[in-house]
């Protein structure tokens, strides 16, 4: 191989590069951070869903459901991934 031809892949590894820094990366921590919230819901939350719905966490359930209450008496389960935000974050209870 010869320097023309390394010359011509160069810009090519750059290219990759540079989208890893600005697009891949970024987007794998925004994925953790995605996961480190949701893993730590607990019951009091009030969440926000990707659908748009506001509730309270009323239970948080083992097989990654949560339920959810949007109004007095309306329950709803959803699954703990559709979460995309918390807006309100209870204290653990002291032991």
């Amino acid at each position: 191989m010869d320097a023309g031809a390394l010359g011509q892949f160069v810009p090519l590894i750059l290219i990759f590069a540079i989208m890893y820094f600005l697009l891949i990366r970024p987007q794998q921590k925004k994925l953790k951070e995605h996961q480190k919230m949701v893993e730590g819901l607990r019951r009091g939350d009030q969440v926000i869903t990707q659908g748009g719905l506001i509730g309270k966490v009323v239970k948080v359930k083992d097989d990654n459901e949560v339920e959810i209450e949007l109004a007095e008496g309306v329950k709803v389960r959803v699954v703990q991934s559709t979460i995309a935000n918390v807006i309100n974050k209870t204290e653990p209870a002291s032991a």
